[in-house]
């Protein structure tokens, strides 16, 4: 194995990749579209994101294939005097490389990018169906101090999400 994963912005052309990593597992599956050609609303969504200096699309490159992927949202707000807060969202690591330390190399350059932006926190969620990932976020010096709830929406594209 390479020295280790190069973590970069994510381009038009890593989406099939990205989408791949996000569809495998039981929960993932249900919620995505891993297809070929992928549905437009992943390109729309990347188009948006990309598009966006307070977002990142992110993928760790391991000898030319992504192994990995998370989202990086950096946002401002009005608690803590005013201080800006990151927010990391669909981590994912390819199960052939997973327990090789690349989702914690992942998430701390993360961790890193938000000091570096000036972010005063980092927050992210997971599935509580997703022990594991739990358990490694708290590794990480996560720490479940609050209760996280959601309110899925349905709308004209998009039935009722469970």
């Amino acid at each position: 194995m390479s020295a280790g994963p190069v973590f970069r912005r994510a381009v038009r052309a890593d989406l099939p990749d990205v989408v791949r990593l996000l569809a495998d597992d039981a929960l993932g599956a249900q919620r995505e579209g891993y297809a070929s050609p992928l549905p437009d609303a992943y390109h729309t969504a990347f188009d948006f994101i990309d598009a966006d200096a307070n977002n990142e699309l992110i993928v760790a490159e391991l000898e030319g294939r992504i192994v990995g992927t998370l989202q990086l949202t950096f946002i401002p707000g009005m608690t803590y005097r005013g201080s800006w807060r990151a927010l990391i969202e669909a981590v994912r690591v390819d199960r052939s490389v997973r327990s090789a330390g690349i989702g914690r190399r992942l998430v701390s350059w993360a961790i890193e990018q938000s000091a570096r932006r000036g972010c005063r926190l980092v927050q992210l969620t997971s599935n509580k169906k997703r022990a594991d990932a739990i358990r490694f976020y708290e590794s990480l010096g996560f720490v479940a101090s609050h209760e996280g709830l959601k309110l899925f929406l349905e709308t004209a594209d998009h039935g009722p999400v469970r």
